[in-house]
Order: structure tokens, then C-alpha cells, then sequence
């Protein structure tokens, strides 16, 4: 028996987030709807600009909030990553525990400044992002825990980690790592800046293919070079043995290996977009190491989600989950 549910390593950020408008974004010159990576300075005029809206601080990363919420619905998980000795690290580090996940992060961390991530919500819900890696940029291999991957049934990659020539190397042997002890492996294409810009350096990642691959619609679309998804869904299947697409308000399709399931959505009212794709990971992770097949654990995903994208914050509070657990019917 495994000892995790589910292993992870992402960039580790506190996340940052602000309401603001169209007009804001144009304002400042900045690409609606993707993820941007800016230096300290260019992240510093741009918290400056933002000092009269509303902001909302947590520690995130999108694998970051995918393995918390791992935890919260109550499995055992474990996250690798990168924090320096400040005080941005302290509050990142507090975060983990109190959400009780199990982290190669000790007292002794780098001297560095961490890595923040400033998330602008626009009233369509759309989120966009402006981020600077600070030390998360240097996550390497000697980041990984060897024996916390061999006991667990699921490493999962997130793809963000493509920009950084160690973050890279890092996720690639813990796939060859997970590979070598029949621990399970998948990946997330995190953001379509990721697969526009990143490609080769994601098939890197990829390897020979992995167990499970999630992305959204564009990013699929982007992959495949196509312009129905149809055509993209067979591309995927040629680097994944199984696949969750989430298609945004109309639910995913997700891919079992053999046959292809339509996911219904859960219709809110959305509010914010930031975090429903790596909750969609994280439920679905869940689901999945805890005995339910495709079709339920996109079910359960895809309403997870739906709770996320219906309030302001990445991420649903330790209760949530458990009130997601009591009233979904697997």
C-alpha cells in the first residue's frame, strides 16, 4: 500500500490576487487570460499600480493547489518545491502544514527572495497572471524526495516547471524515478503560453508518454496544431495513456485508456476562474487513487471546480471539501 495518494513538484508562490478591469489590463499593457513571466521590477510597478484594489494573499502554485486540495479531501500527499529563507518562505511553508501536506521544506531554507505570482480577475472571471519565480526558479533535483515518490501512487508534474532549465530536469527524473517503482505519472500543461512557447521542453517532460496528461481545450488545440478538438483528443493520445480535457463552462471530456467520456458541467455563476483547473487535478487525483473510475472522478472534479470558479481565491477552505465529500454521490 502507498504511503501518498499523490507525490507533486511545482514552482511554489504565494499568490497575490486582485480584482481589476479590462481596462486596467490595457492599461497596462498586458496580455488578457495567460500567465506572463516578469523580473522583480516589472512585478514591483505592477503591485504599485494595483495598491488600490482589493487583493487576497495565499501560498499557491498550480500544483500547489492541486495536492492541497489532495489533502483537504482527505488524502495523503506530498509536495516538492522551493521557498527561500524570508518571510514570504515562512508564510508559504506555515501554509503547507496547515493543510497538512508532507514537504522536503525545513527550517533551513536558501537566503533568496521567494516567489510571488500577481492573479488580476477581470467581472468576466478571467484571470491573468504576472509572475516572478524567485527562487522557485532554482527547484532542482536535489529538491526531490527518492523514497516519498517510490511510495506513492501518483507524481504529479506540473508544467509550469518548463521555463526553468532545473525545474525541468527536476520533473523529468521524477517521472524516470516514479517509472522505475511502478509509481503512476502525470502532468499538467498548466497554461497555454506553456505548450505555445514550451513545446519541445514539455515533450521532454512527457518522455515516452505518461499515465494521465490534463490540459484545457486551447491548450490541447495548441499541441495538436488543430482547430477541432476531435483532432486534438487523437493527438493526445499519442504522448498519454489516459487524459482529462476540461472544456471550461461546457464540463471535459476525460479519456480512461480506452474509451471516451463527456463530462457534464455544474452551471454557476462564475466569479473567478483562477484555480479551477488545478482543483479539477486535484479532485480528480483524488477520485482516482481512492478506487472510483473515469467517468465519477470527473464528475466529482468537474463540481469541485464549479464550487472554486463561483467565489474569489484559487483554492476552497478545509470545510468545503468535506461538504463537497458529504453531498456528491460518486
Amino acid at each position: 500500500m502507498s504511503k501518498y495518494h499523490v507525490y507533486a513538484i511545482g514552482n511554489a508562490l504565494v499568490d497575490m490576487e486582485f480584482s481589476v478591469d479590462d481596462a486596467f489590463l490595457a492599461s497596462q499593457s498586458i496580455d488578457k487570460g495567460v500567465m506572463t513571466l516578469v523580473d522583480a521590477d516589472q512585478q514591483h510597478q505592477l503591485y504599485i499600480a494595483l495598491k488600490e484594489h482589493n487583493g487576497k494573499k495565499a501560498s499557491g502554485g498550480s500544483a500547489a493547489n492541486s495536492i492541497i486540495a489532495v489533502s483537504h479531501f482527505g488524502g495523503e500527499a506530498y509536495y516538492s518545491c522551493k521557498v527561500a529563507d524570508d518571510e514570504i518562505g515562512d508564510f508559504y511553508v506555515h501554509d503547507l502544514k496547515q493543510a497538512g501536506v508532507d514537504t522536503n521544506l525545513h527550517t533551513e531554507r536558501e537566503v533568496g527572495v521567494s516567489g510571488k505570482c500577481i492573479v488580476m480577475v477581470t467581472p468576466d472571471a478571467e484571470r491573468t497572471m504576472h509572475t516572478f519565480l524567485g527562487i522557485s526558479e532554482t527547484v532542482s533535483e536535489d529538491d526531490l524526495n527518492h523514497e516519498a515518490i517510490a511510495q506513492s501512487e501518483y507524481v504529479y508534474l506540473e508544467g509550469y516547471l518548463v521555463t526553468s532549465d532545473t525545474g525541468r530536469k527536476a520533473a523529468i527524473k521524477a517521472r524516470q524515478l516514479a517509472e522505475a517503482n511502478n509509481t503512476k505519472t502525470a502532468l499538467t500543461f498548466s497554461d497555454p503560453n506553456m505548450v505555445n512557447f514550451f513545446k519541445e521542453g514539455l515533450q521532454d517532460m512527457l518522455g515516452d508518454g505518461v499515465d494521465l496528461l490534463f490540459c484545457n481545450e486551447q491548450e490541447a488545440l495548441t499541441w495538436a496544431n488543430a482547430t477541432e478538438l476531435d483532432d486534438a483528443i487523437e493527438a493526445i493520445k499519442a504522448i498519454t495513456k489516459t487524459f482529462a480535457v476540461t472544456l471550461g463552462s461546457d464540463g471535459a471530456v476525460v479519456f480512461d485508456g480506452s474509451e471516451l467520456h463527456t463530462i457534464p458541467p455544474f452551471p454557476v455563476t462564475a466569479v473567478d476562474s483562477n484555480g479551477a483547473g488545478d482543483m479539477f487535478a486535484g479532485a480528480f487525483l483524488y477520485a482516482l487513487s481512492h478506487g472510483h473510475d473515469f467517468p465519477a472522478a470527473g464528475r466529482f472534479a468537474s463540481k469541485a471546480a464549479s464550487t472554486v470558479v463561483s467565489q474569489f481565491g484559487p483554492r476552497l477552505n478545509p470545510e468545503q471539501h468535506q461538504d463537497l465529500l458529504t453531498n456528491h454521490s460518486f
